[in-house]
């Protein structure tokens, strides 16, 4: 599966252009804040219908304008599909596949695999347990038919309890049934989505170590250890003990929105006693076991999304990437630089095609 076809109309730092792409490797070269990583990001939006470096749709439209249309031919297994996004100033955003909507947006995550290693990965590491489930939330949406829906229907729910928890707190006031209503289905999903992150971690994990040892070339113990209080079979009980706590705290205290994935380098924390160049190794383990698992669970190979690599990783590990784009392992690739002759020399004895598309930066946004 790759991406044939990109046309984009106001989108970002982008006006109207559109690119042509080759089916292996694509190096999108310019000078910094020329468009290259909005390039990138009309792509990942296109495969996961949102941006990946922001919440807000309306960001995406470029300045002066009202509006954004993306639209995109992707071609799998010799069948090519049409997948349109626009998005107006209050208005919802439209997804279209060969010019029909979709009736849900989730229902087309997952359908055009995409991973991206990108230099705010870091914040896995640094940022608190939030930022981890938020990549194995996004992993398994796409990995996990089933586990989107479940995941989103928990958090409109755990969204309306918490509402709830406020205003009997703001009226001194308790209704123990109507509580109930909100505790038996968050029970439930809780204790779905954990069986879900526990199969996939299981999948997952030895992937990951296998990455990293490639990457490495070391001998640490590297480990993602995925510990959630659902696990336990008195979870239903606890959960509904907590009940003063959460009216005390006006939220949620125990579920799966709690859970926690700890990221280990021979017994202890990666954060605080890795160093630069293992969490480095550790960052790109993750990114190309998601990959890999992506590749065996929807039987397509995802397009990878490389921005700004050759300036955050050293000689060897790159090398190592190339290696793997050698083999045809990883399929379509884009790769942005801000420096072209870097890109021409390493990328010169690869044997897959390799295009190379000047960006140049758009004056007066």
């Amino acid at each position: 599966m790759w991406l044939e076809k990109l046309h984009l109309t106001y989108f970002k730092s982008y006006e109207e252009k559109a690119f042509t792409f080759g089916e292996h490797v694509n190096c999108l070269v310019g000078e910094n804040g020329s468009g290259k990583t909005n390039l990138l990001d009309a792509i990942y939006f296109l495969t996961l219908t949102k941006s990946a470096f922001h919440n807000q749709d309306a960001l995406g439209i470029r300045h002066a304008y009202d509006f954004f249309v993306l639209d995109g031919i992707f071609k799998d297994s010799g069948r090519n599909t049409q997948i349109t996004c626009s998005f107006q100033r209050g208005q919802r955003k439209v997804f279209m596949a060969d010019k029909k909507n979709y009736d849900r947006l989730s229902d087309h995550i997952g359908l055009f695999p995409l991973v991206l290693i990108a230099p705010d990965d870091t914040d896995l590491i640094r940022d608190g347990s939030e930022e981890r489930r938020r990549f194995f939330d996004g992993v398994l949406a796409q990995a996990t038919p089933g586990y989107l829906n479940d995941f989103l229907q928990y958090n409109k729910i755990l969204t309306q309890r918490n509402g709830l928890l406020k205003l009997f707190a703001e009226r001194n006031y308790l209704d123990e049934d109507l509580l109930e209503t909100y505790n038996e289905p968050l029970i439930i999903l809780s204790q779905r989505i954990y069986a879900h992150r526990r199969t996939f971690m299981e999948r997952f994990v030895p992937l990951f170590r296998k990455y990293y040892e490639f990457l490495s070339s070391g001998h640490e113990q590297v480990d993602v250890i995925y510990e959630s209080e659902v696990a336990s079979d008195d979870f239903p009980s606890d959960f509904r003990r907590n009940r003063s706590r959460d009216l005390h705290a006006q939220r949620t205290g125990k579920g799966v929105h709690k859970d926690e994935y700890i990221f280990e380098i021979d017994t202890v924390t990666l954060k605080k006693f890795g160093s630069q160049g293992q969490q480095k190794s550790f960052l790109i383990a993750l990114k190309l076991a998601q990959f890999e698992l992506l590749k065996e669970e929807k039987q397509k190979t995802p397009i990878l999304l490389l921005d700004d690599i050759f300036d955050k990783l050293d000689d060897r590990r790159i090398q190592k990437l190339i290696e793997l784009i050698d083999t045809g392992f990883l399929g379509q690739v884009f790769i942005t630089d801000a420096r072209p002759e870097r890109s021409q020399r390493i990328l010169e004895h690869v044997r897959a095609d390799v295009r190379f598309f000047e960006i140049e930066k758009i004056l007066n946004l």
